[in-house]
């Protein structure tokens, strides 16, 4: 069998990470293990509306990227001190490949006093809480592992990424399944920095591994896979399986609900309804929100005229609402 290649690179960028495991899965051939970090992400699973399980308002606000990866499963959020591991090897339709591909990093956190154990479908936890996540996709006879590491991750930017807003949705995509999580930080008996971390994890999949550094060629493929498709709106918001939301807040100016459909991440079928004045016909202004892109600018941009239709109103209000923020009731 083919030694495994332990992937050496230091790119923060989510696209570019989630772009180099399909190229090393689907393009490059071979086995490999490699670690890698993203600046603040969060990362959907590839049956997931973005709509319903990520704060898009949040998100866009804080610059946090919206990445779709390749395999199943639920939301999570990235960080600098979230560290992820990816192995891809020969499939074995035979073995528990969740428990397989698990262990050494169970053994590892055990070296340290961390008392890890595999639970549940594809989780790793300590006393019950979730240190990781894992997922799996198979293609040509070889299986990609990926699992997060919560190390020291900020947990309340977690949970606001994370945490589903106002916006009432009905959609067929797959939900995320909500644990109590903890850091790994936390449980350790001596204390490391997250850069001691991932050196301690790298050596220890190095000692079955050879070292393999991208090369341009393969960095220029990563690159274009990513500015192709894992940094578009198609891919990362407009994959998101249809959904019905609904939105309502009290406004100085009234009560307002915006019903709307998302199919591919654009905006269908809007609605408003509410005990507002009107100068103009409120379908109106519902209809400029047709064909718009989920994002909160292109919202916020059809809705600028808003005060020509509604008595009072405020666009930028109306699209903080549907984006799960507060708005001031008067």
């Amino acid at each position: 069998m083919e030694k495994f290649l332990f992937v050496t690179q230091e790119n923060h960028d989510a696209y570019f990470n989630l772009a180099s495991e399909e190229y090393l899965l689907k393009v490059k051939g071979g086995y490999y293990i490699y670690l890698w970090r993203n600046a603040p992400a969060v990362i959907i699973g590839v049956n997931q509306n973005a709509v319903s399980e990520v704060n898009l308002g949040y998100t866009e606000e804080h610059g946090i990227k919206v990445v779709r990866r390749m395999t199943g499963g639920g939301a999570v959020y990235h960080d600098l001190f979230n560290i992820n591991y990816t192995v891809i090897a020969p499939y074995d339709e035979t073995a528990d490949n969740y428990k397989k591909f698990t262990a050494p990093v169970i053994e590892y956190l055990n070296s340290l006093g961390v008392k890890a154990e595999f639970s549940g479908r594809n989780d790793i936890t300590v006393d019950g809480k979730k240190i990781s996540g894992n997922a799996q996709t198979i293609y040509d006879g070889r299986i990609m592992h990926h699992g997060t590491l919560l190390f020291h991750t900020d947990m309340s930017v977690l949970g606001d990424a994370l945490k589903p807003n106002k916006l009432k949705t009905e959609s067929k995509g797959i939900k995320s399944v909500r644990a109590r999580v903890t850091n790994i930080y936390d449980c350790l008996p001596v204390k490391m920095s997250v850069e001691e971390f991932l050196k301690g994890l790298s050596d220890y999949f190095k000692k079955d591994c050879e070292e393999y550094v991208l090369t341009q060629e393969d960095i220029a493929c990563i690159r274009k896979l990513a500015d192709e498709k894992y940094s578009t709106y198609e891919w990362d918001i407009g994959r998101s399986p249809s959904g019905k939301n609904k939105a309502e807040a009290r406004f100085p100016f009234g009560t307002l609900a915006v019903n709307f459909d998302t199919e591919n991440g654009v905006i269908k079928n809007a609605e408003m309804t509410g005990d507002f004045f009107s100068f103009k016909p409120a379908a109106e202004l519902a209809e400029k929100l047709n064909g718009v892109k989920f994002t909160k600018k292109d919202v916020s941009a059809a809705l600028a005229c808003a005060k020509d239709y509604i008595v009072g109103a405020d666009g930028a209000e109306i699209a903080a609402a549907i984006f799960g923020e507060n708005v001031s009731n008067g």
